[in-house]
């Protein structure tokens, strides 16, 4: 990957034109194009920014607007770029005080917690075990399900405990401990009632500390044959999470979820920080600001 100019994206009708100020940097990123993409070909899926122009069918929005946004699989090109085309469908307003930076690592970690916990379908008092929980998506699933008033499991390379004690885990396990999974069924005998593996790998683990009749979700793609009862599902990022994603930016902003952003690269440094990422060891989330100084 290099530095390009590449020409300012063509939008349709139902399209507005975003001007970037701000990219979330996941692992997914050098990976997620189109089959017809022409190249050179902008990557990345998530960003924040301000409408510059809108399509003639665009009704919700209009030049000025600070928005969020994911694009995904665009032929026209991703959002590492000055410029994107999006989707009037995939805008969100930034609230007041959130800023670009903190809107830009929402998106895609927002929306993964939101479907998570719907198919979690966790109740108070339930308790919930997170595999590989110290990155963007564990930072608010944590915070959504202690909000629900469950008690939570998470595990993490022992550096990380702390953070997540700070974010309301009650129980913190190293997964470089080969008794990690003893330990978890040591803290509830009989097993936790629900399991999200997040990271990749570690789906059967999951279902190894989940009772009988509970329920592992899996966030990576991991394939799991289920047992003894347990339901497994897996995420897919095909329902309408929106108004979720709105109200968590929203709890951002207010201070009620806290969001990590570990660094904040300019730009330029971009495959820097999409090969810390890739690495899956980032504490939370990186961010690309193109207004760098």
């Amino acid at each position: 990957m290099i530095l390009m100019d590449v020409p300012r994206p063509g939008i349709d009708d139902d399209e507005v034109l975003v001007r970037v100020k701000a990219i979330g940097v996941g692992s997914h990123d050098r990976w997620f194009m189109p089959e017809n993409a022409v190249f050179p070909y902008p990557i990345g899926i998530e960003a924040a920014g301000v409408v510059e122009e809108t399509g003639g069918a665009v009704t919700g929005f209009q030049p000025g607007d600070e928005v969020m946004f994911t694009s995904s699989m665009q032929p026209k090109g991703g959002v590492w770029a000055e410029y994107a085309a999006v989707a009037e469908r995939a805008l969100l307003r930034i609230p007041a005080g959130l800023g670009f930076i903190k809107a830009a690592a929402l998106p895609v970690a927002g929306t993964t917690a939101a479907e998570s916990l719907a198919l979690l379908d966790l109740d108070p008092d339930d308790t919930v075990f997170m595999a590989g929980a110290s990155g963007a998506i564990g930072t608010i699933t944590i915070q959504l399900a202690k909000r629900l008033g469950c008690r939570v499991a998470a595990s993490a390379s022992s550096r990380n405990h702390d953070y997540m004690r700070s974010l309301g885990v009650d129980k913190s396990v190293d997964y470089h401990d080969s008794y990690w999974t003893d330990q978890i069924r040591t803290w509830i005998p009989g097993g936790v009632d629900a399991a999200l593996a997040i990271q990749p790998g570690t789906g059967a683990d999951c279902l190894r500390v989940v009772r009988d009749g509970g329920k592992v979700v899996t966030v990576s793609g991991d394939q799991v044959s289920a047992e003894r009862g347990v339901v497994v599902a897996q995420v897919k990022l095909d329902r309408d999470t929106r108004p979720a994603l709105a109200q968590l930016a929203s709890d951002v902003a207010s201070g009620l979820v806290h969001i990590e952003i570990e660094k904040v690269y300019p730009f330029e440094q971009g495959v820097e920080a999409l090969e810390k990422t890739e690495t899956r060891h980032a504490r939370g989330k990186l961010v690309l600001d193109l207004e760098y100084v």
